[in-house]
């Protein structure tokens, strides 16, 4: 068994080849390839916390795996990460267990990938300004994946907590974004100057005003994952012309404001136009240049394992991580 940590992960295996990787496993989705039962919650009330359990397996891969991620809020009062995970691979001609690795960054790049995916095929090819809106952990991977797929000349940033959004700015240019990179006071600045906007936070109510949103724009909404929480109001959701998921049980169950419009009776899932996987068969779903589009990503079994099964097959090319006996 190979077993590959976060550093090893992220020297290693790049946003290109997580993009490359995911189209794949969206294209073997829709070829009836993968099995991908729902994921386990158990939840931990006292600690406001809860441990996921995400399996999957690719037929024609002979390949399975589990994703395990416990999510603990209260852990920055301990000193500790308040997402950790890890990813286990299965062949499965054998049963024989070959790669075990950390899955918090491998988290982090497939939702940041899964956005490149959905923004290559939704928003206007000439987007050239990005909006970030939240710059927390899910945040760097995310502008990563759109600069994967649109030539962004300008990245505008808000963060509830300047000092954050500073850091932020910092870190991307020593990763070497050389786009014009600018911090805003106020949300609004961002929605009113981008063509694409990412939103990667845990709010519980909208993070920007949809009235203020520009014809032409693409949203990318990775943050909220629980029905109580918001990140985009009802008037992103009514004005947005097509709305796309990531997974629609997952979204059903899991995007709280989708949830909350069609609680309403405001919105309906039926107005949804559909899973990722199926905008593959064309390079754009855009048919005007005025269209709003909005991703919704909340997260399935099977864009773990597509990815992971790229770092498996990178550490054996590359030899890296450490192989022990099991």
């Amino acid at each position: 068994m190979i077993i590959l940590s976060e550093h090893e992960i992220m020297k290693h295996y790049r946003m290109s080849e997580a993009v490359q990787d995911l189209e794949a496993g969206l294209m073997s989705m829709n070829e009836g390839k993968i099995d991908n039962p729902h994921r386990t919650v158990i939840e931990y009330p006292e600690q406001h916390a809860s441990i996921l359990y995400m399996p999957s397996s690719n037929q024609e891969e002979r390949i399975a795996g589990i994703k395990t991620v416990s999510i603990f809020p209260e852990n920055t009062q301990v000193g500790k990460p308040t997402t950790q995970g890890v990813l286990l691979l299965t062949d499965t001609r054998n049963g024989e267990h070959v790669c075990l690795m950390n899955a918090s960054y491998l988290t982090r790049l497939r939702t940041g990938a899964l956005s490149g995916v959905a923004t290559k095929r939704l928003a206007r090819k000439d987007a050239r300004v990005l909006g970030v809106i939240g710059t927390g952990g899910m945040a760097f991977e995310q502008v990563l994946g759109v600069l994967e797929v649109r030539e962004i000349e300008k990245l505008i940033m808000f963060n509830r907590t300047r000092e954050k959004a500073d850091k932020f700015k910092e870190k991307l240019q020593r990763f070497g974004v050389k786009q014009d990179i600018v911090v805003v006071d106020h949300v609004d600045e961002v929605v009113l100057a981008s063509d694409i906007i990412n939103c990667a936070t845990r709010s519980h109510t909208p993070v920007f005003d949809g009235k203020l949103l520009k014809k032409g724009t693409h949203i990318n909404g990775v943050g909220s994952y629980l029905p109580s929480m918001r990140e985009v109001d009802e008037e992103t959701i009514l004005k947005s012309d097509k709305i796309v998921v990531d997974d629609m049980h997952g979204a059903k169950e899991e995007a709280g404001e989708l949830i909350d419009a069609a609680q309403k009776g405001a919105w309906s899932f039926d107005k949804i136009y559909g899973e990722l996987r199926q905008l593959l068969g064309k390079s754009t779903h855009r048919e005007t240049d005025d269209e709003i589009t909005f991703f919704k990503s909340v997260g399935a079994a099977y864009f773990d394992m597509a990815v992971a099964q790229g770092v498996y097959r990178a550490a054996k090319e590359k030899q890296f991580g450490i192989t022990v006996t099991v």
